[in-house]
């Protein structure tokens, strides 16, 4: 309808134009109007960004709390804790999450993957020490995929809305953060001990971050150093990834 709007006063404005001059600069004033369509119509084609200014300023903020804390931490971090013991903590933080997939999978009607997560828990919960370890996978091919709400909303058609730069949180979309409060929801350690429920989850998401930022202390540098502008990049790469994601979880019956 816009472009069309657009067409219909170009038309009306070079036809004004022609009967008021001559030929030659009727031609070219059509001339000029055609290409300011063209590029207005080429325009309109291109992603709508409307959070720009907002994302821009929240990846400054969440780019200055890791120059000043985050990679400070992890890479104090690494140089105490060995490689091992820090994917021993990550997969802990996998396996403790299992909540949220297997909810994910049930609505999404993967019953299957429902299932192997529940046995994936069992199994890395005794035999892997409390997930430390991963035998599910290693000994009987059990493999965790990742899902989340934000998945199931689109299992079901809803559309990821605008780009989103998350405080802390990182990249996101409108949709997504939406299913990230969900996924939130379904702690139990929230229901079973409310009043020192914050108190453990602001413990356990710092551990986690330093952990998962100590196994990419190079993360910032390569965009950095690859990308003519790190905004867009992490934007690609964040809503391609998430289409795949999508794509697998639409497919998957």
């Amino acid at each position: 309808m816009g472009a069309l709007v657009i067409l219909m006063v170009a038309l009306l404005d070079a036809c004004a134009t022609a009967q008021k001059q001559p030929a030659t600069t009727a031609s070219s004033n059509s001339s000029t109007a055609a290409s300011s369509l063209e590029t207005q119509v080429a325009n309109s084609g291109e992603p709508s960004d409307p959070f720009e200014h907002f994302n821009e300023s929240m990846l400054t903020f969440n780019r200055k709390a890791d120059d000043w804390v985050l990679h400070p931490a992890a890479t104090g971090y690494s140089h105490v804790v060995p490689q091992p013991a820090r994917a021993s903590i990550g997969r802990f933080f996998e396996n403790v999450g299992v909540i949220p997939r297997f909810a994910n999978d049930v609505f999404q009607g993967q019953f299957k993957q429902a299932g192997v997560e529940t046995a994936r828990f069992g199994i890395n919960s005794t035999v892997g020490v409390g997930g430390l370890f991963d035998p599910a996978e290693k000994w009987f091919g059990l493999t965790q995929q990742p899902n989340d709400f934000g998945l199931t909303l689109a299992k079901y058609g809803v559309k990821e809305g605008p780009y989103l730069m998350l405080p802390i949180l990182g990249p996101s979309t409108v949709r997504d953060a939406f299913g990230t409060v969900v996924d939130g929801a379904m702690n139990p350690v929230a229901y079973a001990a409310p009043s020192s429920a914050i108190y453990y989850e602001v413990a356990a998401k710092a551990l986690q971050a330093v952990n998962a930022r100590s196994e990419n202390l190079n993360m910032f540098e390569d965009v950095d150093s690859y990308a003519i502008d790190p905004y867009g990049a992490i934007q690609d790469a964040y809503i391609e990834k998430r289409q795949a994601q999508e794509d697998k979880v639409k497919s998957a019956e």
